[in-house]
């Protein structure tokens, strides 16, 4: 008897604490940032309620890692979702599948966020943000470099009087090569495909300075770009680009991505230039101000932002905080996916490409 009492105040507890937890479904596991959202079901932070993923193989690997039963595995999206009602749907998958989760996902009123970037064309982001629009749900992008605090202390630093009018960004993003740093096969069996990904470092971190750069300019599009992509190692990646420089062309302001998977080492910093003074935020946890060459002082970082994007994304959908206009809006990737698509067409071309 005490030991069926005890199972019964077991299972109660789970409910609760289950209550309390975001439950999702996952899209996908080659993409290796699915790791991110295995090790929070590992440490029981999100109640994980199915996967949708076919290969076999990745399937034994995420199981040996995680202790993930057979039993929360699909093949097919929607007949998982006739078993299940998740609290959101996450998108590990190739970029130019995004499009397919958000056609199944927002005509049920679940909301999707997806790895970064939103899609690999205009064409399927506006479709994707028609979808969200008419169904009236959530439909976000997840980058890192959103939960870096010292992104968010540069924006709010530069809002002060003192700082003037934005002049110039410089966003520096990239690695010495998904191959290079050990990505897996199947991350790279389409990370550098043209279609599935859209492109190679141009795509992959081209993307993280249109974000940033269309959130300081609060969702205002450059007037027009211009790109060059280069092949510095063909033999790697034959199909796609391994570098771009892209220039944003605002009436005030000027804007520089450098995306690369050619740099000796990781990357993800960004500079802002305003009237009387600078901002430089080296890597998530480190910000300098500069009045000139010789005053260089670290800036305090605020922790008034969320450091995790499942909390981020559960305050949203609960209601607490909108997402309008910010780094995972629906409004600010739509512009950053036509930045891409201008770039990637000015590369092509050799021509400025006016938006």
């Amino acid at each position: 008897m005490k030991k069926l009492l005890s199972l019964i105040l077991l299972f109660i507890c789970v409910q609760m604490y289950s209550q309390d937890l975001l439950k999702v479904v996952v899209v996908g596991l080659s993409h290796d940032h699915a790791h991110g959202i295995m090790n929070e079901y590992k440490q029981q932070k999100v109640l994980l309620l199915g996967i949708v993923e076919t290969d076999q193989e990745l399937i034994k690997r995420y199981q040996n890692s995680y202790k993930i039963p057979d039993s929360l595995f699909y093949s097919d999206l929607n007949e998982l979702l006739k078993n299940s009602k998740p609290d959101a749907v996450l998108a590990y998958n190739p970029i130019s599948e995004h499009i397919d989760v958000a056609r199944v996902c927002l005509p049920l009123k679940i909301p999707v966020m997806v790895e970064k970037p939103l899609a690999t064309t205009l064409k399927d982001a506006q479709e994707m943000a028609q979808l969200s629009r008419v169904n009236n749900t959530l439909l976000l992008t997840n980058f890192e470099t959103t939960w870096y605090g010292s992104n968010q202390t540069l924006k709010a630093e530069i809002s002060k009087t003192d700082f003037g009018a934005i002049k110039k960004m410089i966003a520096k993003d990239g690695h010495n090569g998904p191959k290079e740093i050990g990505c897996s096969k199947e991350f790279l069996s389409w990370l550098t495909d043209p279609v599935k990904n859209g492109g190679g470092a141009l795509m992959d971190f081209g993307c993280y300075g249109a974000n940033l750069m269309t959130w300081l300019q609060d969702g205002k599009k450059p007037i027009a770009v211009t790109a060059i992509t280069r092949n510095f190692k063909p033999e790697i990646y034959p199909k796609v680009d391994d570098d771009a420089t892209i220039i944003l062309e605002y009436e005030n302001a000027t804007g520089i991505i450098e995306a690369s998977w050619n740099w000796s080492y990781g990357i993800k910093d960004f500079q802002v230039y305003g009237e009387n003074k600078s901002y430089y935020a080296a890597n998530g946890d480190t910000l300098f101000e500069n009045r000139n060459t010789t005053k260089k002082e670290s800036v305090e970082i605020i922790d008034t932002y969320y450091s995790n994007y499942l909390v981020y994304l559960n305050d949203v959908i609960t209601g607490k905080i909108s997402s309008k206009n910010d780094l995972s809006s629906l409004e600010n990737n739509l512009v950053v996916v036509e930045i891409l698509e201008a770039a990637k067409k000015s590369a092509k071309t050799g021509k400025r490409i006016k938006l």
